[in-house]
Order: structure tokens, then C-alpha cells, then sequence
């Protein structure tokens, strides 16, 4: 074991897996990427197949050690960090019943609809931290329960299993011997407590959840299991560190003070605010979410979530054909100084905080003759960075700080158009590390912590080093008109 200085990070996104062999140098040594399948069954619904997700772990894990030109016995540890709400269930002998519900789905719109009218959504939010939203996973597993066949039943039985990715892949992991999850992808859910850090009884019977189909609730540095039964692998590798990818992102952006930021452009966007040991409870439509638990302390973190960021450039790319990859839109988008009138709400899977409006759509206003491929490619980006406006304005008065600057991560961050005008927009600086893909940093970190391959989070913050400020130039008049153009599309979405 003295060559095992090596940490595998599984980063299981929404439209791909990313696999990194970290050093305990904290360098990237290999990596490897492997996109998947969407399926969209009906307007409004998202699904995955959990076989092609665990597939594309398996074939991203060996390519990645090839890449790093290292044996999986130099591994130390394997962290793991997954899209957060998307929803699955499966029997104990690892065989899906239903496609994943991702994230995304709005399925279940109207059953929130029914809670809402109920009056139920006040308690949810004082216990869980979370809205009543097709967003979380406790209205998509009753939705599974109450449409595969016979799942009701067995679930009542303890023949199946819930669990949000980072279960599905641990019980994949240990060849079917660990459920687990950890605190943060639990706090996900609507059926944890957010200050108890355990199941609560009264969010299972609200959603009609039977105890038996959840995993256990574990901290977030930890050891769960040990690997067993994969091609890709050798048995009895330690599984040491999870979080859901935002909070992930967090831990690796080294946020690890109160006040501390960090936003991550992924399929999505998500502005998130470490603010310590106690969870505090947003006034401005955010949510109120556990961070991390590492070595027995629980931080929590104030989010706001849009649902769309870039995915509004996939869907440029896939479905009006606009551009032929996505690095592309940058270079269109630079083919105008501005957007003229034109506006872009990415609102193409509703709208999240601060709004949280399940049946609003995209929208593109302000098009006429004169609008450009080109202008339509910017108003995505703006309309992007406007969104995130938006989340820290909530963020600023919900938490009463104000965020003297953003640390940025994910792939949209590579887009120096784009990170200039966020900063314009928020007017203040936005920082883009020298390694942006902190998401499967963080999952590494938190399974090297377990696994003592690093001792404390200070010596991680160490490694932490910036590539670019992007500060403000922006005048507030020009400020003002664009925030004016977007509210009034936003009415309107």
C-alpha cells in the first residue's frame, strides 16, 4: 500500500460520467469522459437508464487509469459525486425497475400543485429546507411507487431500494453489499430533516415513502464499502467520500469559511454560500441545504438553483442546429457587439429560485428582421449570467452579506465572454481557478480526507490557486436596462 497515493473521483453528471485520478499532490493525472443517453418519454420528462449510467462509470474508470498511465492497486480511495435529485429505484440484486427520473422532470407539477393547495408547503420547508417542487426526489419515488407495477408492493416488502445516483453507484460498487448516501444528497430528497440529519417520519408519510427502500444516511468523509465484483477494478478498494456535485464543487472551491461562494455551470447553474454550522432559513425564495459533514462538523449552504444553463447551449447545438459543438457559441455570440432587444429566459425546464415556477417556459422577446444567429447566441449567454444575478440578489438578502466575489467552476467557465459579463452584471469580480473542474476535486478531497491521504481541510485550501479575475466594467446605467429587459421577459416566460 505505499504506492496507493492515488485517488479515483467519479463524477456522474446529468448528461455524462467524468473520471479523475488525483495525486496527493492534488494534480490531475488522467482523466476520461463519456456522454450517454437523454431520453424525453413526453414534453417535460426526463429519464436515464441506470445501466448505461453504471456502464459509462465502468469504461470512464479504465480509460482514466490508462490515461494516468497507473494500476487501480495504487488507489487509495474512490470518491464519488453525482447529479443530486435524480431519482432511482432498483431490487436488491441491482436491477433497475424504472429509467432514472432526472432532476429536470416535471412530472410531478401537478401532485406539488395538490401539496401547495393542501397547505402542506410551510412544513416541508421548515423541516426539510426545500420547496415543494418537482425538482426533489420525494414526489418523483412516489411517482415511481405508484406507477411501475407491483413497486408499491415490494417497496412495502424491503425488496427494493431508493436512491438518489451516489447510492445506485456505491451498491454498484460494493456488488450490492452497501446502500448508502450521504447527508447531502439526502438533504436533496424532501424526506431528511435538516437538523437532525435523519429521516423524518412525518416527510415519509407525506409522501408516502416506506422506510424500508432508503439507504442509510452517512457523513460525507467516510468509509461506505469496499469494491467488489468489477471488471475495472481490483476487490477492496476503500469508497471513502460522497457529496452531491454543487456541494461537491463547494468542498473543492475550498469554501470552507462562512460567506465563502462558489457557482457552478454545468446542465444547470447553482450559486451556493457556505454559512457554517447552523442552517439558515431563506426569505428570498433559496434553499436551505446541507453543505457537508466531515469529521463529526456539519456546514450548511444557502442555494439557488436554475435549471437550465448549459443545456440552453446542447439544445442550441441539438435542436436548432446553430452550432456544431458547444465551444462554438462563444465565437458566434462574438460576432455581435450586443443583443439589440432581444432577451433569452432559459426557461426550457421552468423556472427555479428565486421563483420556483414549475409551467414556465423559454422564451426568446425582443426578435425582429434584424436579429443574427448571432444575437440569438448571446442572449443565451446573457441570459445565462442573468439568472445567476438574480440567485445572488436572494443570496445577499437572505444571508445579509454581500459576496465580494464569485468563484466560478464548470465547463462554461472556459468562456471568457460569458464570465465577463457576469461579472459586469453582478458588478463585482468573478474568479476562475486554474483547475475549473472542481466538482470531481472536491469528491477527491473528501474521500482522501477519509482515508487520511490528506489531514484537514487548510491543507486542501493550500492547493487552491486562481487563473483569472474577470472584474466589473459595466456602468449601472447599462446594468439597470439589461436587469429592466429581463424582468419584463421573465413576466412573460
Amino acid at each position: 500500500m505505499a504506492r496507493a497515493r492515488y485517488v479515483l473521483s467519479i463524477d456522474q453528471g446529468t448528461t455524462g460520467t467524468h473520471v479523475s485520478v488525483v495525486d496527493s499532490k492534488v494534480q490531475v493525472v488522467g482523466t476520461a469522459y463519456q456522454e450517454f443517453t437523454q431520453f424525453f418519454p413526453r414534453p417535460g420528462w426526463v429519464e436515464h437508464d441506470l445501466d448505461e449510467i453504471w456502464k459509462s462509470v465502468e469504461s470512464t474508470i479504465a480509460r482514466a487509469l490508462r490515461n494516468a498511465r497507473i494500476k487501480a492497486t495504487h488507489l487509495a480511495a474512490i470518491g464519488i459525486t453525482n447529479q443530486r435529485e435524480t431519482t432511482a429505484l432498483w431490487n436488491r440484486a441491482g436491477k433497475p425497475l424504472h429509467k432514472a427520473i432526472v432532476w429536470q422532470d416535471r412530472r410531478t407539477s401537478e401532485y406539488c400543485a395538490e401539496l401547495k393547495a393542501r397547505g402542506e408547503e410551510a412544513r416541508v420547508r421548515e423541516t426539510t429546507g426545500l420547496v415543494l417542487d418537482p425538482y426533489f426526489s420525494g414526489t418523483k419515488v412516489r411517482w415511481l411507487l405508484d406507477h411501475v407495477k407491483g413497486a408499491s408492493q415490494r417497496a412495502d416488502a424491503g425488496e427494493l431500494c431508493f436512491g438518489t445516483i451516489d447510492s445506485w453507484l456505491v451498491f454498484k460498487l460494493t456488488g450490492h453489499a452497501t446502500h448508502v448516501t450521504d447527508v447531502s444528497n439526502a438533504s436533496r430528497t424532501l424526506l431528511m430533516n435538516l437538523h437532525s440529519l435523519e429521516w423524518d417520519e412525518a416527510m415519509l408519510s407525506l409522501f408516502g415513502v416506506p422506510r424500508a427502500i432508503l439507504p442509510r444516511i452517512a457523513a460525507s468523509s467516510e468509509l461506505y464499502g469496499l469494491t467488489r465484483g468489477m471488471r475495472a477494478l481490483p476487490d477492496g478498494i476503500p469508497i471513502s467520500g460522497m457529496a452531491g456535485d454543487q456541494q461537491a464543487a463547494l468542498f473543492g472551491q475550498a469554501c470552507f469559511a462562512p460567506g465563502e461562494s462558489k457557482c457552478t455551470y454545468g446542465t444547470g447553474a447553482f450559486l451556493l454560500m457556505n454559512v457554517g454550522e447552523k442552517p439558515v432559513a431563506s426569505k428570498a425564495g433559496l434553499l436551505s441545504t446541507v453543505a457537508w459533514k466531515v469529521g463529526g462538523q456539519t456546514n450548511y449552504a444557502l442555494e439557488g438553483s436554475a435549471f437550465i444553463a448549459g443545456a440552453a447551449v446542447q439544445w442550441l447545438r441539438d435542436g436548432l442546429g446553430l452550432i456544431k459543438k458547444a465551444a462554438d457559441i462563444e465565437k458566434l455570440a462574438a460576432t455581435v457587439k450586443e443583443t439589440g432587444a432581444v432577451v433569452f429566459v432559459p426557461a426550457l425546464a421552468g423556472l427555479g429560485a428565486p421563483h420556483w415556477r414549475p409551467e414556465a417556459r423559454g422564451i426568446f422577446a425582443g426578435i425582429d428582421r434584424s436579429t443574427t444567429s448571432g444575437h440569438l447566441a448571446r442572449a443565451v449567454l446573457e441570459g445565462m449570467a442573468l439568472q445567476i444575478f438574480e440567485l445572488a440578489d436572494a443570496m445577499r438578502l437572505d444571508s445579509g452579506r454581500d459576496i465580494p466575489a464569485f468563484k466560478v467552476d464548470g465547463g462554461a467557465v472556459e468562456n471568457d465572454l460569458l464570465m465577463q459579463f457576469q461579472a459586469d452584471i453582478l458588478g463585482a469580480p468573478v474568479v476562475r481557478p486554474k483547475n475549473s473542474q472542481t466538482t470531481s476535486l472536491g469528491a477527491a478531497f473528501l474521500a482522501g480526507l477519509g482515508v487520511g491521504l490528506w489531514t484537514s481541510p487548510e491543507q486542501i485550501r493550500r492547493s487552491w490557486k486562481a487563473d483569472k479575475v474577470f472584474k466589473p466594467r459595466m456602468s449601472n446605467e447599462v446594468r439597470a436596462a439589461h436587469l429592466s429587459k429581463w424582468r419584463d421577459a421573465v413576466k412573460r416566460a
